[in-house]
């Protein structure tokens, strides 16, 4: 059957890789700035490193970036990997509170300084040997259409702008930073017939896996 004439859940169980999008998506969109000590040499190493690709990040030395997650995406990303998926994200900001955010979560894949997010999907797929038809992506704005327009499974946060859910397979129901990264991953565990499977695994004390697939501490 071609690609264009499949539903959103028959893509979905396809998908093999879900990436994210971080502002708007597993956060609310909001960006606090706060006086604080410089960012750590990794992440201004990496602002500097991506000054001349498109991607932008806090220069300065008296202040920090911080942005708010959702508990229940953390939840999420651990059910995605019992469900056999892997997990990332990509985003153009370069941000400490990703980078640990991303450490706390083992996501696989982290693509800060993305201007043109295609390059690090084209990226994972030959890392991975997967094609496009196996990638889902979660996004919200005009800067993630062009992946969403390639990907097998595309989805929208409920608050995305409307170009965006235009070009989406599914849109959550809740907005990006309430749980909507988790909204994504469930429908495609419950596309793919596996959803209560893997939360059985996952709240089962007896499952030496889920306990190793488990996110960093404070993280739920």
């Amino acid at each position: 059957m071609p690609t264009q004439n499949l539903s959103a859940e028959e893509r979905a169980r396809r998908i093999k890789v879900i990436l994210f999008d971080v502002d708007g998506v597993l956060t609310d969109g909001g960006i606090w700035i706060f006086p604080a000590p410089a960012p750590s040499h990794t992440t201004a190493a990496q602002a500097q490193e991506m000054e001349s690709k498109g991607g932008y990040a806090i220069h300065s030395a008296n202040m920090v970036e911080a942005k708010g997650f959702h508990a229940h995406d953390g939840s999420g990303i651990s059910l995605a990997r019992l469900g056999g998926m892997k997990c990332g994200i990509i985003t153009k900001r370069i941000s400490e509170t990703v980078a640990l955010r991303a450490r706390d979560l083992r996501l696989e894949f982290v693509y800060m300084g993305q201007a043109f997010k295609m390059q690090a999907v084209r990226e994972i797929m030959e890392k991975e040997s997967i094609s496009l038809e196996q990638i889902a992506y979660v996004g919200d704005d005009v800067i993630d259409l062009p992946v969403m327009r390639e990907v097998g499974l595309s989805i929208a946060v409920a608050n995305a702008r409307k170009q965006v859910k235009d070009a989406a397979h599914y849109i959550t129901p809740n907005p990006g930073g309430h749980g909507a990264g988790r909204d994504a991953v469930e429908f495609i565990l419950e596309a793919k017939g596996i959803l209560h499977e893997v939360i059985e695994k996952y709240i089962d004390e007896r499952n030496p896996i889920a306990k190793s697939m488990d996110i960093g501490q404070g993280g739920m």
